[in-house]
């Protein structure tokens, strides 16, 4: 079970012209970029939410019974002053880089941050959990938080904000917040393939529905909280993380086909769900945003977007390390420059990638969420 309780009980949702060209790129992406760095036309808005895993934990973890965590070096090793916050990876992440964009600030802070003052919860925070999932299996067997506990600290959290400054601005924040969502990998990675306490009971294809029905159901209920503009992650090529390979891709650590074809499985079913759902609730912005894709292209083509490893992470071999695995003992191994490297540890990307990925996703779908 989850380490926390919070509320009342609800159901539980199961890489001479060749460096030219690529310095180009490298230029006009930033340029294109800072002209995106803000949202479209007269579009302001209040706050963002984060809800999910390790994609968008930047430190629910901490305070929490889990082995899920990563406050501690040489996580964060990037970020200002190289300060280890909780963040799954050397620097900044989605959560943080999607709020930058939309204008917001600079980082989508935990809201288990005992610092937080009323201004970060007015701006928007964070409620992911690293190792959480659509199937609540994967946080309660890693003692993290559930999208259900997600959902009753979101609560609590707006109860607070409502009695700081009214029903009608609490109200506004709500509505006029983007909601980022990204979840969905540990259940797939660590629930299914990883032990047999749903192989045993559900082939992929019912495993994968049993997924998506928990995540038409979560977004329906944080709907129901008054959130209106979500954007969704679908699942990344999970079978190319460098942990995949090192478990399941033999001796050439290849990618772990069938993990591929199930996060592939989940991410249509996934579509399909979000599709309904907008005819289902009224003046919803519900958006599926595509991730599996872009990682993939940049897995197969490193060396177009400047990267030049692609199958270890940075944090030690880079081959298992994730988590408290990845720790200062590794830091004699962990690699000096982790801009080449498109993971930090074996599981999750450096934030280079991370930015090249948000760069992507905003310039592509910040007009159907606004």
């Amino acid at each position: 079970m989850s380490s926390l309780q919070f509320g009342p009980p609800r159901p539980r949702l199961d890489l001479w012209l060749s460096r030219a060209a690529l310095w180009v790129a490298v230029l006009f992406s930033l340029l294109h970029g800072a002209v995106q760095a803000a949202p479209p036309g007269n579009a302001t808005v209040p706050a963002t939410f984060a809800f999910g895993d390790s994609i968008v934990d930047p430190g629910n973890n901490n305070g929490l019974l889990t082995v899920a965590k990563s406050n501690f070096p040489p996580y964060g090793r990037d970020l200002d002053r190289g300060v280890p916050l909780g963040r799954f990876s050397n620097g900044r992440v989605p959560s943080d880089m999607f709020t930058e964009k939309l204008g917001v600030k600079k980082f989508l802070p935990a809201y288990l941050d005992p610092n937080l003052k009323l201004q970060d919860l007015l701006t928007g925070v964070s409620f992911a959990s690293g190792a959480n999932g659509y199937d609540p299996l994967s946080a309660e067997t890693a003692s993290a938080l559930t999208l259900s506990d997600q959902l009753d600290l979101y609560t609590k959290y707006m109860e607070s904000i409502r009695s700081a400054v009214g029903e009608e601005r609490a109200s506004a924040i709500a509505s006029g917040a983007v909601y980022i969502v990204a979840t969905g990998a540990n259940d797939i990675t660590n629930t299914y393939f990883g032990t047999p306490l749903r192989s045993s009971q559900y082939d992929i294809s019912s495993y994968t529905d049993l997924m998506a029905s928990s995540a038409s159901s979560f977004l329906r209920e944080l709907y129901g909280l008054g959130a209106r503009k979500i954007g969704v992650l679908n699942l990344p090529p999970l079978g190319c993380i460098p942990s995949q390979r090192t478990l399941h891709g033999g001796p050439g650590r290849d990618c772990f086909g069938s993990a591929n074809k199930a996060a592939a499985l989940f991410n249509s079913k996934l579509n399909a769900g979000i599709n309904s759902l907008k005819e289902e609730l009224p003046g919803a912005r519900l958006v599926y945003m595509d991730v599996y894709h872009p990682l993939l292209t940049i897995i197969q083509n490193p060396a177009r977007f400047g990267f030049e490893v692609t199958t270890r992470g940075c944090c030690g071999t880079g081959n298992i390390e994730v988590s408290i695995l990845c720790n200062s003992l590794d830091d004699p191994e962990t690699c000096k420059d982790d801009t080449k490297y498109v993971f930090w540890d074996s599981y999750h990307p450096t934030e280079t990638t991370y930015r090249a990925l948000t760069d992507q996703a905003y310039r592509k779908y910040i007009r159907q969420l606004l």
